[in-house]
């Protein structure tokens, strides 16, 4: 089980001055099943621009792959051993459900890796600790920390061929599909 992650939230009081209005391990995390992937989601916005008003909790709502119309998701995902991973992975794609009430967001055609999927955002991915490939239909190539993808809509995968956690912080900024 990965170490929770400690998000601190500033915004506004009453008077206007810069406050703290949220520190504590980020309230919503998931994980579909034994093996998969954890997601610990930090932010969203729902709009653009984004709304600095308020101090309510955005990520009080059931997991969804893509950032809300308009907006941005912020998130760290733990990607496991493809040797744990990957039955996971495909019990995920028999049921054809990607958590975000997408059923076709896994790629059937792609037999490389059961991962697979495309998404119409543009995904700054940043690998904080492990290694992992990113697969694309053609090519992969292997990402460490401190390296950075810019994944723009298309068909992808993540696949960790070690034996430790590979983790990675996403900001997932909503795009015009292809």
């Amino acid at each position: 089980m990965p170490k929770p992650i400690r998000r601190v939230v500033t915004g506004h009081d009453a008077a206007g001055r810069s406050v703290f209005v949220m520190d504590g391990a980020a309230p919503h995390v998931y994980r579909r099943s034994p093996g998969s992937a954890e997601v610990t989601e930090l932010w969203e916005t729902r709009s653009a621009p984004a709304d600095n008003g308020g101090d309510a909790e955005v990520t009080d709502h059931a997991f969804r792959l893509m950032p809300p119309k308009s907006g941005t998701v912020f998130r760290i995902i733990e990607y496991p051993p493809d040797k744990q991973r990957l039955a996971a992975l495909e019990q995920q794609r028999a049921t054809a459900d990607d958590g975000s009430g997408h059923t076709d967001a896994f790629d059937r055609g792609a037999p490389r890796h059961p991962g697979f999927h495309k998404t119409s955002s543009v995904d700054y991915a940043i690998v904080l600790s492990g290694e992992i490939y990113a697969l694309m239909d053609e090519g992969e190539v292997l990402l460490k920390a401190g390296d950075v993808l810019i994944q723009r809509g298309t068909n992808h995968a993540w696949s960790n061929r070690t034996d430790q956690p590979a983790t990675l912080a996403f900001v997932l900024v909503d795009a015009q599909p292809l």
